[in-house]
């Protein structure tokens, strides 16, 4: 799952990324008290944090928010690597909730200059679940709007 995470997409192949991986049952349970979504946390195998280096970037402007589209994709690769294995994985956003954000720093020790972006809980699936389809025709454009 990381090794597809890291082969993520990066503007500027910046890869402004790195990983923290969690199974500390503790930690896992104390998420959900500033995270109200991830109550399936504390039941998880593990978590990945993915947390963004803003020193890695190296655009000026606009492009210097480049960092949250290649956080992005190495969290839907995460995803897609443990549907691959047969894992369970839901992603919860981290980033730009201020509380969410100072709480995975407090708990996990993480630097200031470091952007926690989004945790994924993994594991086995209690019970399978049908994909939703949620291919839409009446949003496809061709050639003009």
């Amino acid at each position: 799952m990381l090794r597809a995470a890291m082969n993520a997409p990066s503007g500027g192949n910046e890869q402004p990324w790195e990983f923290l991986v969690i199974t500390n049952r503790d930690k896992l349970k104390r998420v959900p008290e500033f995270h109200p979504y991830s109550k399936m946390l504390p039941g998880a195998a593990l978590a990945i944090l993915v947390v963004a280096d803003p020193a890695r970037v190296k655009y000026e402007g606009e492009l210097r928010q480049l960092w949250i589209q290649d956080c992005s994709a190495a969290s839907q690769n995460i995803l897609l690597a443990a549907h691959s294995l047969g894992l369970g994985a839901v992603w919860l956003a981290v980033y730009p909730d201020p509380s969410r954000l100072n709480g995975m720093r407090e708990l996990f020790s993480i630097p200031e200059e470091m952007v926690p972006f989004s945790i994924i809980s993994i594991g086995y699936p209690v019970e399978p679940k049908q994909a939703a389809d949620r291919y839409d025709e009446t949003r496809i454009h061709r050639e003009i709007w």
